[in-house]
């Protein structure tokens, strides 16, 4: 287990993937990490407490881990989140450099590589990422559906674009310098959270560091039914994470040590606005026009595209139609017959 002010392995990259329940599709990644070209991986793999042959699917691959050269370690913990499962992975990285793809997605067979062959040729970065493409898991083939846009592919500075989902946060796409990233988590522990588990890899860290991108579809993410990101939550659940996401920004705001007004009345803005968003899901009046009231102040709207907010949200809400039209209609009716008599 690696200890603070350790030196890392040259040019060695770690791979830390969390899992739960994977018995089904976890040979794509590990499959997809035996096809790599780069020569040099250590794959650690972390059961979160897995009810299925997870781990017996996961023991299997052990020769084949062998016979490629790769170092391959299987870590077992208690049920709690990806987040927890990665803190149980950290310890063990030894590489230069540091990716987590998810258990159920697929790296390139140059992924590895063309990442790494980057960041020793560009000392000045400390990350880099690449794009993804979307599959059907049933099937295998591509899909135009994406869960995240791209943004602008030639910006660097991508604190603020990752927070306000401008661009994308696939996890599988970023790789990380390891020794810059245990300078902002010298414990080798995230803040643990059911929630955003790439927020707190990837936000402290763009905070620091620029982040070009090779513009090459180098990871496939799966769109798989029944997936942790694709179940349906019910309006408790998802108010629950929208709570949980408010607080681990606020973890990171610490964390960062952001302490500008503009930065944090962006984040004002940002929770804001996610609030307005699920108000308006579940028709809740009074919890949006509050959020409307914090967007107003925290300079997220002008006086008059608040204006405008109230004046839609209800119209959607039923409220115009009930009782404005009918008056509407009176007015109007009182003109037309008021000409006719003319």
């Amino acid at each position: 287990m690696k200890k603070k002010g350790q030196n890392y392995e040259s040019g060695r990259v770690s791979i830390v993937t969390p899992v739960y329940n994977g018995e089904r599709h976890l040979w794509r990644v590990l499959d997809s990490v035996l096809a790599q070209t780069y020569p040099s991986i250590e794959m650690i793999l972390v059961d979160d407490g897995s009810k299925d042959g997870t781990v017996r699917t996961a023991e299997s691959y052990r020769g084949k881990f062998a016979d490629k050269g790769y170092d391959y370690r299987i870590v077992q913990a208690e049920h709690k989140n990806a987040s927890a499962a990665i803190n149980e992975g950290l310890p063990f990285v030894s590489g230069e450099y540091l990716i987590w793809p998810d258990s159920d997605d697929i790296l390139e067979p140059e992924s590895v590589e063309r990442r790494a062959e980057f960041l020793k040729e560009n000392p000045q970065y400390q990350c880099v990422r690449s794009l993804s493409y979307y599959f059907q898991e049933e099937t295998g083939e591509k899909s135009d559906k994406a869960d995240e846009q791209r943004g602008d592919l030639n910006k660097e500075d991508l604190f603020w674009d990752i927070l306000e989902s401008k661009t994308f946060v696939c996890c599988g796409c970023y790789m990380l310098r390891t020794e810059s990233f245990f300078d902002i988590y010298p414990d080798r522990r995230i803040p643990e959270y059911h929630v955003g588990q790439n927020f707190q890899m990837l936000l402290p860290f763009m905070y620091r560091h620029k982040c070009p991108t090779i513009k090459e579809e180098l990871y496939g993410v799966s769109i798989r039914e029944g997936s942790h990101s694709r179940t349906a939550l019910t309006q408790e659940q998802e108010e629950k994470k929208y709570r949980e996401y408010e607080r681990l920004a606020d973890d990171i705001v610490k964390l960062c040590q952001i302490r500008d007004k503009e930065s944090r009345n962006r984040i004002i803005c940002w929770k804001a606005a996610r609030r307005y968003k699920i108000s308006l899901k579940y028709g809740n009046k009074k919890a949006a026009l509050r959020s409307l009231g914090w967007l107003r102040r925290c300079g997220g709207f002008r006086i008059s595209e608040a204006l405008k907010e109230i004046i839609w949200l209800y119209f959607v809400n039923g409220w115009v139609e009930k009782n404005i039209y009918p008056v509407y209609q009176k007015i109007t009716g009182c003109f037309s017959r008021s000409g006719r008599r003319s």
